[in-house]
C-alpha cells in the first residue's frame, strides 16, 4: 500500500476559496479506479507555518500510483490547483 499526503498553501486564504479549493480534491472520489481511499483535511490552526489543505490519498502500489497522476479525473485537478496554490509539498510512502 502507497499513502500520497499533499499540503496545499493557497495564494487566496478565504474560508470560501480553501473550502471551493477543497472540494474540487473531494470531486476525485469514485471517479479514478486506482484512487482507494481520499480524506482532504482543511486547517483549523492558521499559524505562520500552517498550509491550508491536507490531502491524503492510498493506493495498492506505485505503479497505481504513476497510473492516478496521469488520470484524466487528476489532471484536471492539478490545473486547477496549479492557478490557486501559492506552494505545496508531499511525501510517499509504503505501509
Amino acid at each position: 500500500m502507497i499513502t500520497h499526503i499533499v499540503l496545499f498553501k493557497l495564494k487566496d486564504r478565504s474560508p470560501e476559496n480553501i473550502e471551493r479549493t477543497a472540494q474540487v480534491l473531494r470531486d476525485m472520489e469514485g471517479k479514478i479506479e486506482e484512487l482507494l481511499f481520499i480524506e482532504v483535511g482543511i486547517d483549523v490552526v492558521h499559524s505562520e507555518r500552517s498550509y491550508d489543505i491536507a490531502l491524503t490519498t492510498r493506493f495498492e502500489s506505485l505503479e497505481a500510483l504513476q497510473a492516478y497522476q496521469v488520470h484524466p479525473v487528476h489532471q484536471k485537478v492539478i490545473e486547477h490547483m496549479s492557478r490557486v496554490r501559492e506552494s505545496s509539498i508531499s511525501v510517499d510512502y509504503e505501509n
